[in-house]
């Protein structure tokens, strides 16, 4: 690259991969949760949790990440937010357990992250106009897709051939060239001080989004549902609170955490809309496979990365393709063609489940899927961002990010609950038919049964050894039944998704 274009594209090259590291994450680490299961001496749920929790973190941590730009201003804050990202890598791979991996990924690193993305749609927003604003954001949508991309197979050769910890570690790597190259980054004068931070509406909004996220989690396991309704419902209710005391805030002429009157603007809501309802499959899509293809087609790590490679690349094309597009065809309807294509391959892979799924046998839908994510990630953030003045951005940035992790998280945790509600149900039908029970009860096989799946089949399940081999073919059958009703839920999100962006206003850039 000459010198005069790393001047020029410098500041979103750095930005690019601060972003890259945050979201090869979760992709890589998807590949690798038989591994983690037992390396760590952990469940499938708690995995689920972990990575769930991660985006969750960032979503909940936004807003004030977002604010504290106004505070430090954006480049000290992105600095500041690359220090505890590293910290919480580090923690990570070092990891000897569950809770060790939960604050240094989990929290750590969610809060980190929290800091580092509203400032770099920012620093991207402030350093460029015009085309070149528009591609500045496709390159930053599409460094994001390739995240994804690559993501699931670095996983899984480190994890099969080496260690999972080095996606961690690596990550300091980039860390590391960023530090060299923040020169390129632009600081922007700090507009409040610390007295003016709203300190209350940053706590009920990080308690409010943390309690739905794990109401939803806790569906897993049918004991536990007697505290879901009070999770969902108490965070909800907190977060309509934190709404109103940002516009009590905002008519008493007092900073609010963020300035929730854009979400008034149709375009810009519609936009953060569009971007929760595209995360959902995605962030499902990525965290079912992995578990479907190691426990029914017993696949390692590194295979499932190059099972879900076709998909990766797919998505990483279409994405570039689709911000070439935008300057030929309206991103509203690139949006909408985005949904309905992916839509379809959620459809396809619907009916390619069976205990005698090969990857082969995936690949068509997946490709489908990813050619209609791709589109998504191409559009979604600057037909968002083109919604608000530039006195509006840090606000923007702010809710843009958030809604787009709490997004992933709830994918992440409602399509895995679906998956593993669907293995719970179906294991009770599949004893009773089978007449396995024997000597011990449906719940107690059952029981048995559930937490096998839960050790992704890598210890025997506590039963005569005699049924030991029925057992499995239950539980396999029971996870490819699943795997089919999880896929027709996520066609008909993307099929809202659909709809939804049928509302959206045609972009003003």
């Amino acid at each position: 690259m000459a010198r005069k274009d790393l001047n020029k594209w410098g500041v979103v090259i750095v930005a690019c991969m601060a972003i890259f590291i945050i979201v090869l994450d979760s992709s890589a680490m998807n590949v690798a949760i038989t591994t983690l299961v037992v390396e760590l001496d952990t469940t499938l749920s708690i995995i689920q949790s972990i990575i769930a929790l991660y985006a969750l973190i960032i979503a909940s941590f936004m807003l004030l990440g977002s604010k504290l730009q106004d505070i430090l201003g954006r480049k000290k804050t992105f600095l500041l937010g690359l220090g505890v990202y590293a910290t919480g890598t580090t923690i990570a791979t070092l990891s000897f357990n569950a809770g060790m991996l939960l604050i240094g990924w989990a929290i750590l690193e969610g809060i980190g992250a929290a800091m580092i993305l509203p400032a770099t749609t920012t620093i991207v927003g402030a350093s460029y106009e015009g085309k070149d604003r528009i591609t500045a954001f496709g390159i930053w949508g599409g460094i994001a897709a390739v995240g994804a991309a690559i993501g699931p197979i670095v996983g899984g050769i480190f994890t099969t051939y080496l260690t999972w910890r080095l996606v961690f570690a690596s990550e300091l790597i980039f860390v590391a060239v960023i530090l060299i190259f923040r020169h390129y980054l632009t600081e922007s004068k700090p507009t409040l001080k610390w007295k003016d931070l709203d300190i209350l509406g940053a706590l009920l909004s990080i308690v409010s989004l943390v309690l739905i996220v794990l109401g939803i989690l806790l569906l897993t396991k049918p004991q536990n549902w007697e505290y879901v309704t009070v999770l969902i419902v108490s965070g909800s209710i907190l977060f309509i609170i934190f709404l109103l005391w940002q516009r009590r805030r905002i008519n008493k002429g007092v900073e609010p955490l963020s300035d929730i009157s854009l979400l008034k603007n149709r375009l810009f809501g519609l936009g953060n809309l569009n971007s929760v309802i595209q995360q959902i499959p995605l962030a499902g899509f990525l965290f079912i496979i992995p578990v479907f293809l190691q426990q029914v087609t017993e696949l390692d790590a590194f295979m499932t990365g190059v099972a879900l490679l076709p998909a990766s690349i797919t998505i990483l094309f279409f994405s570039l393709i689709g911000a070439k597009l935008s300057s030929k065809l309206e991103s509203k309807y690139i949006v909408m063609i985005g949904f309905f294509i992916a839509a379809a391959g959620a459809f396809i892979l619907g009916g390619e489940f069976n205990i005698n799924t090969k990857i082969a046998d995936i690949i068509p839908g997946t490709v489908v899927f990813g050619i209609g994510v791709g589109f998504l990630l191409s559009q979604l953030t600057n037909l968002t961002m083109s919604a608000v003045r530039d006195d509006q951005e840090t606000d923007a940035a702010g809710f843009l990010n958030a809604f787009k992790n709490l997004g992933y998280s709830m994918g992440t945790a409602l399509i895995g609950v679906l998956l593993l509600l669907g293995i719970f149900t179906g294991l009770t039908a599949g004893i009773e038919a089978s007449g396995l029970a024997g000597n011990m009860t449906t719940e107690q096989i059952q029981s048995s049964l559930f937490a096998y799946v839960e050790k992704m089949q890598t210890e025997k399940p506590q039963i005569p050894p005699e049924l030991i081999p029925q057992a499995t073919q239950i539980v396999e059958s029971t996870i490819s039944s699943a795997m089919k009703q999880t896929f027709n839920a996520l066609t008909i999100i993307l099929l809202l998704g659909f709809i939804t962006s049928i509302f959206i206003p045609k972009n003003r850039n």
